[in-house]
């Protein structure tokens, strides 16, 4: 009753196909520069210090906080924020209303 068929070349081929595995493809990946990295290139190189050769940017450059400063010891707490916004927002709001009936 069961009679052995005879694959076709096509058919065989297409399994082949299926069964093969893509290569990854090659991606180079550029070491990402440190905010020290970045402070020592800002004051390195003159095409920092002018925005389209117009404007000065060393007076600014003088005065940028560094990186040590600007780092925040404070966790966020999504609930915290959203509960701390929004109560902000209610009262901004009330007083809006009670200034526009008075």
């Amino acid at each position: 009753a069961d009679i052995p068929v005879i694959p076709d070349l096509e058919e065989v081929q297409e399994e082949d196909l299926a069964m093969q595995v893509a290569a990854p493809p090659s991606v180079q990946v550029n070491r990402v520069l440190t905010y020290h990295d970045l402070d020592k290139d800002l004051m390195k190189y003159a095409a920092f210090q002018t925005l389209d050769g117009e404007v000065d940017l060393k007076l600014l450059t003088k005065v940028l906080a560094p990186e040590h400063e600007l780092r925040e010891d404070v966790s966020w707490d999504w609930d915290h924020l959203f509960t701390e916004v929004s109560s902000e927002l209610v009262t901004e709001w009330d007083v809006g209303q009670s200034e526009r009936e008075d």
